[in-house]
């Protein structure tokens, strides 16, 4: 399915595409990133595992999370995991682009994944970081949400392998992406 937009009136459309995909595989569990936890909100409760991957401590001022901690606390009540981590293609390599204005390999990977689209990258980003974390088993199906910015609007079906093994990654089936980006 493509979308004649991005963003995040495709929010409710793409997390219900994904669900149907996931039940029609037998998937069990869904990776979501959500900064602010509302993508991850419209998720719990729908019957699977669901992982929610956050913006890192100071990505955008030092010492501050994005995801206020009464939402946090709310989505684990409900179960909902929420792994709070650097981001794999961002971290040291970002650090010496922002010093030395130079390009290094996860930039470079980062921007062929966006050859996708920016969800497309995203959802591969945060189920390797799932994997990291433990939270979802390297070769397992999983299906990622992300999106363009705020809101989702891109689903995949991946199999995600440690960030030391990336390229093992396979995103087996694109659900859902905007056609335009």
């Amino acid at each position: 399915m493509y979308w004649n937009g991005k963003g995040p009136e495709f929010t409710e459309a793409t997390i219900e595409k994904a669900l149907a995909r996931a039940r029609e595989l037998g998937i069990g569990r869904i990776v979501v990133a959500s900064s602010r936890g509302e993508t991850a909100t419209k998720l719990a409760g729908c019957g699977l595992e669901v992982v929610c991957v956050t913006y890192q401590y100071g990505f955008t001022e030092p010492g501050k999370n994005m995801m206020p901690g009464e939402i946090r606390e709310r989505l684990q009540n409900e179960g909902v995991k929420v792994l709070t981590t650097t981001h794999l293609m961002a971290g040291l390599n970002r650090a010496l682009r922002f010093k030395f204005q130079g390009v290094f390999p996860s930039e470079i990977i980062a921007y062929t994944l966006r050859i996708l689209g920016q969800g497309v990258k995203v959802c591969a980003e945060i189920a390797v970081m799932a994997a990291d974390a433990g939270l979802t088993p390297p070769g397992e199906d999983v299906v990622a949400i992300a999106g363009s910015g705020r809101g989702a609007d891109t689903a995949v079906v991946i199999s995600p392998a440690h960030s030391q093994y990336f390229f093992d990654t396979k995103i087996r089936e694109i659900i859902c992406k905007p056609r335009e980006f």
